[in-house]
């Protein structure tokens, strides 16, 4: 089997931890907070379009990376799986919530086996692509979060 190569990227917000996961069960708005250029709905999970097995496709250029949700748990992690749209196997990321006293921390990490002597190609290009999302996600959370007193 091809090696097991690792993308890990973090990011603080200063939202609380229900705002970010209600911004990553919205997936038809990550284009406005990431890297991606659009979002194109396809079959609804078990309990809608934004559950537990739902796909949907990414489109960023000419790439369409098909995703599946696989992982929720409220407020504290998103999982998804890449079905097609990249030469890689068993691709699986997680985007982990911890809240602190000062927001919330934001894990993106995944996971994948790519053909021999290209994992280090993408593990550079997606971990800049990443990064860029977590980024933009800590940053829009941030102005979209309840100011408290």
């Amino acid at each position: 089997m091809a090696k097991l190569h690792h993308i890990d990227q973090s990011a603080h917000s200063s939202a609380d931890a229900g705002t970010i996961y209600a911004m990553l069960l919205d997936r038809p708005s990550w284009p406005s907070w990431s890297a991606l250029e659009s979002f194109a709905h396809e079959t609804d999970g078990a309990d809608g379009p934004n559950s537990l097995g739902a796909i949907g496709t990414f489109t960023t250029g000419k790439t369409k990376s098909r995703e599946e949700i696989v992982e929720l748990i409220q407020d504290r992690r998103l999982s998804y799986r890449l079905l097609s749209g990249l030469p890689l196997q068993n691709y699986r990321a997680d985007i982990d919530l911890t809240p602190t006293a000062s927001g919330t921390d934001i894990r993106w990490h995944s996971a994948f086996n790519a053909r021999f002597g290209t994992g280090w190609a993408f593990r550079l290009g997606l971990g800049r692509f990443i990064a860029k999302c977590v980024r933009g996600l800590a940053a829009e959370a941030a102005k979209r979060a309840p100011v408290s007193h």
